[in-house]
């Protein structure tokens, strides 16, 4: 796993004993932010890492508990209301969500409310410009999928490289096998080394990629440039989002 880790503040909130028995650690309330067009790829590997710990309290939080529809096609509903979710969070997580979701102020103000109290605050892919459109990036070192790593600055983020990017209580990655890669840390950081270990063999953790093609500098300038002409609609909807961000956040202008 490749990251960028500097010397971590002391969390808000007091991590359960590495090294106590799980009978004797106190429950972790986590919360996974999902909507209409979340994408459940960036959300499941963090989601079974932390749901095979004993002790551990998922919350699939949303508006409300009706059907949504994950992209592609993925039914889910919620578990957990905005107003039922706990206010103490131990980990607040959000994947990629689609780019009206940023500019929500009922979804903002949520996640600005349980993240400015939460251990950890961790983003994956547009995940973390959620997280940046919520304040809760101003100053920290952040990374997302390359598509839309020149966005980050607009949030006020200092915008970094690597799969797995951590600074201080925020953790942020790009790549869908960052949703893996953020739960062994975070894993690791509440419950100690083996535990972290041991998830990474149950899940045989290795990936393996069949055509090593996975980033822009393995991919070529050439397959790079076309993904990302068929990714252009999207990509120009988060810059719009992002510039009245920074307009919101009071970022300026020539530092985004």
């Amino acid at each position: 796993m490749t990251s960028q880790r500097p010397t971590p503040e002391r969390p808000t909130r007091e991590h359960p004993a590495s090294g106590h028995p799980a009978s004797e650690r106190r429950e972790l309330d986590i919360a996974i932010l999902v909507c209409p067009g979340y994408m459940p790829v960036d959300i499941i590997g963090f989601h079974t890492a932390f749901g095979l710990q004993p002790g551990v309290n998922l919350h699939l939080v949303w508006k409300n508990r009706d059907e949504i529809v994950g992209m592609p096609h993925f039914p889910t509903r919620a578990t957990t209301t905005f107003e039922d979710c706990p206010a103490d969070l131990d980990v607040l997580y959000a994947g990629a969500v689609p780019a009206e979701i940023l500019e929500d102020e009922e979804v903002l103000a949520f996640l600005a409310d349980r993240g400015s109290r939460a251990t950890w605050v961790a983003g994956v892919c547009a995940g973390s410009l959620l997280l940046g459109a919520a304040g809760l990036l101003l100053g920290y070192r952040a990374t997302t999928n390359f598509q839309l790593h020149g966005h980050l600055a607009h949030y006020g983020a200092v915008p970094a490289r690597g799969n797995v990017v951590e600074d201080r209580n925020r953790i942020t990655a790009g790549p869908a096998t960052g949703s893996f890669e953020i739960a062994l840390r975070l894993l690791q950081a509440f419950f100690g080394d083996d535990v972290a270990r041991d998830s990474e063999l149950m899940m045989e953790y290795a990936p393996r990629p069949l055509f090593g093609v996975g980033t822009p500098e393995l991919a070529g300038p050439e397959r790079t440039e076309k993904l990302l002409a068929t990714t252009a609609g999207m990509s120009a909807a988060f810059e719009r989002v992002a510039k009245r961000a920074a307009e919101r956040l009071g970022v300026r202008a020539e530092s985004a």
